[in-house]
């Protein structure tokens, strides 16, 4: 047997072969999908029914499985379990996947094999807690992914509509979870949706869709500002009633919750931090600056030194920070208002078009209108005399400290004065404190956080360059 977490009475998932026979397997269940209706060829007018579901019994083991009967054949057999829960299958028909068709429409595995539940011979029953071990349980927490295969929801926004159809996955916190909606489609059909908030270390605000019971199900049991999602292939799509991205949960998708990854725990740790700061406040960067003691930060750089030390943190989780001495070289602050500024809704943190829009999803919720908060979101390039990095993001207060104007005051000044602001930082070194995160999908495989900005001292930017060599030693 390969690396199952089963005990020998069983038969592991990874040695499966289409046409085995007699088999008892175990495994937990890490997701599955509802219940739905076919017309039946074989008998017209009648209506055969179906739900899957993807059980594992190892960390490199998984495998979906089928059911197909009558109505309340499969619809008992779904409520029977939950995600979860560990199952025992006995005499489950083994059959050959089809790969192109099965991996269009159901989660990836990686074993070459399915499993199909006969009414009439298999059998389906949840395991009583002598019969698993504790490692079978803890894979709920174990991503079907590699823990570093996903984009950060900066990543995504930045991206745009790039993405817009792309299935990916996305590692992320809950900001709230939205109560379930019913509606009607226009050929009678009755669906189902709800919304879920994520933020992260990047961005404040980012909008999940559940179309499903059972992905609903999960959701809400989610506690708020408290708990870590990976999202395994979730479709992003451009929302034009927002003008925004989201992302949709659909029938290849595997959400694992509070994943037990280096990755899931460096964001578990996060929202734990700043759990009493209230992200409507404005941007996640303007409470990341307050987490993060500049004090303690002393390690100088210069810009060549920087994506040495990213290449030498490739592969690691957690960012580094320094400090930059070096001038802006790109500011766009003097062209339209709207490519500085962003309007958010103060309810749910959304960016919305014009600062007169109704949020779409409050306006869902509330007759009560919600304010409309004004931050700045720019981004920059900064220069040195080794180089430049590029698209560095310097959102929120940081960057009314930077501008020395809050975005009210902005917004009143003339083309001219914008343009006389810019060329004081262009012209000017600045004392930068960064925050880098290695992303291989940013620009330059960085992604940068303004957490300070202003002009420098010459005396102190004199005495902390001529001490860089303590940097490069540490570098070396």
């Amino acid at each position: 047997m390969a690396d199952s977490f089963a005990s020998k009475t069983f038969t592991a998932l990874a040695d499966l072969y289409p046409n085995m026979a007699n088999l008892k397997i175990i495994g937990i269940v890490i997701w599955k999908t509802d219940v739905k209706g076919f017309p039946d060829r074989k008998s017209v007018g009648s209506e055969r029914f179906t739900f899957s579901f993807t059980m594992r019994d190892s960390p490199a083991h998984f495998v979906n499985a089928a059911s197909w009967g009558s109505e309340g054949y499969v619809r008992s057999l779904s409520d029977s379990f939950r995600v979860g829960e560990c199952v025992i299958i006995e005499n489950p028909l083994i059959q050959r996947k089809e790969l192109e068709r099965e991996e269009k429409f159901s989660p990836a595995t990686p074993g070459n094999c399915k499993l199909l539940l006969s009414e009439n011979h298999s059998t389906v029953r949840v395991c009583s807690s002598y019969e698993v071990d504790s490692k079978l349980r803890a894979l709920i927490y174990l991503p079907i992914k590699e823990s570093r295969d996903y984009y950060s929801l900066g990543d995504i926004v930045a991206n745009g509509q790039s993405l817009d159809g792309r299935i990916i996955n996305v590692l992320a916190a809950v900001r709230s979870v939205g109560e379930p909606k019913c509606f009607t489609t226009s050929d009678r059909r009755r669906g189902q949706r709800c919304e879920v908030k994520l933020y992260d270390e990047t961005e404040s605000s980012f909008t999940m869709i559940c179309w499903d019971n059972e992905s609903i199900l999960v959701a809400q049991s989610w506690i708020p500002r408290e708990t870590v999602i990976f999202a395994s292939d979730v479709r992003i799509s451009f929302d034009k009633f927002r003008n925004s991205m989201t992302a949709m949960v659909i029938s290849k998708t595997i959400i694992t919750t509070n994943p037990d990854t280096p990755e899931g725990n460096i964001l578990l740790n996060f929202i734990r931090e700043n759990k009493e700061t209230n992200p409507l406040d404005g941007e996640i960067d303007s409470y990341l600056k307050e987490s993060i003691n500049l004090n303690a930060i002393v390690d100088v750089y210069t810009v060549e030194q920087l994506k040495v030390k990213a290449l030498k943190n490739e592969g690691k989780a957690d960012p580094f920070c320094g400090i930059l001495y070096a001038h802006i070289s790109t500011l766009n602050i003097d062209g339209a208002a709207t490519a500085a500024v962003r309007h958010r809704c103060s309810g749910c943190g959304y960016v919305m078009k014009e600062a007169s829009s109704t949020c779409t999803t409050c306006s869902r919720d509330s007759w009560e209108p919600k304010s409309v908060l004004l931050s700045f979101h720019l981004l920059i390039d900064v220069t040195d005399h080794t180089g430049t990095l590029h698209a560095c993001s310097l959102t929120g207060g940081v960057a009314e400290e930077t501008l020395g104007c809050t975005v009210n005051e902005f917004l009143t000044m003339t083309d001219a004065q914008k343009t006389a602001l810019k060329w004081q930082f262009l012209l000017e070194r600045s004392k930068i404190y960064l925050k880098i995160f290695v992303s291989h999908r940013a620009r330059g495989g960085l992604r940068i956080s303004v957490l300070s900005c202003q002009l420098a001292d010459p005396t102190e930017a004199g005495r902390d360059l001529s001490g860089q060599g303590h940097t490069e030693h540490k570098l070396a």
